[in-house]
């Protein structure tokens, strides 16, 4: 089963799989999708706010952070990490629970990055906003380090993420039921 989907005027078919026995989402992988990064990173950016520095969860929001900093001339983003590195020094850390991820996790912020965004303004950047959890997570990181959040943005939101306000997106992206129909 398939959802397709017109994101920035181009269509992809997402494969809907199961996360329990009555959830089912559309799988939105943009690893390897150059076209699709390159012109969401191009949206998002004219939707942005003011900011110092972006940030994005490791790992699917990746690719669009890079490119989001290529096409603003911006030489820096800030990762948060799912484990420590043997580089990072000074950790800041908090826990999460993803939609798409079995068990809590964690992200990690090296020192040195959450010296450099003290007092700066901050852009959250993910592929997919979901339940909030790892929005909440970056917030906290962020907040840590004595930054503020000036915005949020993701290529997609999917069920509750949709009302929120204060969540800049592209598209929505339905759930499902186990039969491939929308909730």
């Amino acid at each position: 089963m398939y959802y397709r989907i017109s994101i920035c005027g181009m269509e992809r078919d997402l494969p809907i799989c199961p996360v329990t026995d009555d959830l089912w989402i559309g799988a939105f992988v943009i690893f390897g999708d150059v076209e699709l990064t390159k012109h969401c990173a191009a949206e998002l950016l004219k939707r942005a706010p003011a900011y110092d520095y972006m940030i994005t969860a490791e790992s699917k929001g990746i690719p669009l952070i890079y490119e989001m900093a290529r096409q603003s001339g911006q030489n820096k983003y800030l990762l948060a990490r799912k484990a420590p590195k043997l580089y990072m020094r000074d950790l800041f850390e908090v826990k999460v629970n993803s939609i798409t991820t079995a068990k809590e996790q964690h992200l990690y912020l090296d020192g040195a990055d959450a010296e450099l965004i003290r007092g700066k303004k901050v852009l959250i950047v993910d592929d997919v906003i979901s339940t909030g959890e790892s929005l909440a997570a970056l917030e906290k990181l962020v907040e840590a380090a004595g930054a503020t959040v000036c915005g949020r943005m993701a290529i997609l939101a999917e069920g509750d993420a949709q009302q929120r306000k204060d969540l800049v997106y592209l598209e929505k992206l339905p759930l499902f039921n186990a039969d491939g129909t929308v909730k």
